[in-house]
């Protein structure tokens, strides 16, 4: 899996490095810009595709243009500092495939991310990365399974992360839409893995419609396992504010901590966060701003901290 994410970043530099030999026709900068992304763009779809129909190759003989197909497809790099922390970089990756060899609701799955986070399926919102809280690249590991899903509620997956290390999930996820307005979502996870054991995430979330462009969101996450005695808790309220072509301001009220703990709430803060499409409607740039306040230990005094983060994503 190593071997197939270093071929997908050697795509990007073979890419950018076939446009700069280019010379036959003088081309504007912005010219020069479209060809180069939209041909690593289809360049690095085109390496998964390949990955996808050979994986497909191993359960039967369909073509895997008779049904297959690549979604979800990511390859982005972010940076990120917070004064109490130092500043890092990462990778991530991701993309989901519809093999026609398998059954109509099986899929492969592959991707590079938190390996923590990648077991315990923690929300987006509470991620490392998207909290400015620190993240390390020898904290990400590649990731690959299967997964089936089942009346479009529940997500059964077997999985191996970084030195193919198992691990299974049960996904159930169930959303009410109270009124036109309003909408609650409850989502359960249920894993194991070799280091975990059995544990689970909760997540519930509360949406709100203030406008056709300005939505209110209130979103708990709670974590447990079987080898730790710690519950971790994180909650999120903040709103969001669209302003179309994928443009997107929010700003969030982060918490966190863990149940039982002496610090009952660990670290907390406010994040500002906007996203946009910076080349046409699949590269998208985004920057965070945060000012947060942590307490890791009852012996030390409340401390703060400010944070920025900028990143930029490819789809594909």
């Amino acid at each position: 899996m190593s071997a197939m994410y270093a071929a997908l970043l050697a795509t990007f530099c073979q890419a950018v490095a076939a446009q700069g030999s280019e010379h036959a026709e003088p081309t504007t900068p912005d010219s020069t810009t479209d060809t180069v992304l939209a041909n690593t763009q289809q360049q690095v779809r085109a390496s998964v595709v390949w990955l996808a129909s050979g994986v497909d190759s191993w359960f039967g003989d369909t073509p895997f243009s008779q049904g297959g197909k690549v979604t979800n497809g990511e390859l982005g790099w972010n940076v990120y500092k917070r004064e109490d922390q130092p500043a890092t970089t990462g990778i991530r990756f991701k993309a989901r495939f519809k093999l026609p060899n398998l059954e109509s609701h099986s899929y492969i799955f592959v991707g590079n991310d938190d390996r923590r986070e990648i077991v315990t399926d923690q929300p987006d919102t509470f991620s490392r990365q998207q909290q400015l809280l620190r993240g390390d690249n020898r904290d990400n590991t590649f990731f690959a399974g299967v997964g089936a899903t089942i009346k479009e509620s529940v997500d059964l997956r077997l999985g191996f992360r970084g030195g193919l290390k198992p691990y299974a999930q049960a996904r159930y996820r169930h959303p009410w839409q109270i009124s036109a307005d309003d909408r609650i979502e409850f989502r359960e996870t249920v894993f194991y893995s070799v280091a975990d054991r059995l544990g689970s995430t909760t997540a519930l979330s509360y949406e709100h419609a203030l406008s056709n462009t300005l939505s209110f969101r209130w979103l708990n996450a709670v974590t447990v396992t079987q080898s730790s005695e710690d519950t971790a808790w994180s909650s999120s309220i903040g709103t969001y504010k669209s302003f179309g072509d994928q443009r997107v301001l929010s700003l969030e009220a982060l918490l966190g901590g863990v149940i039982g703990d002496d610090v009952r709430v660990s670290d907390y803060g406010l994040q500002a966060k906007w996203s946009q499409p910076v080349h046409k409607d699949f590269v998208i740039g985004e920057v965070l701003v945060g000012h947060f306040w942590p307490r890791p230990s009852p012996l030390e005094s409340r401390r703060q901290a400010w944070a920025v983060g900028t990143g930029i994503k490819l789809k594909f």
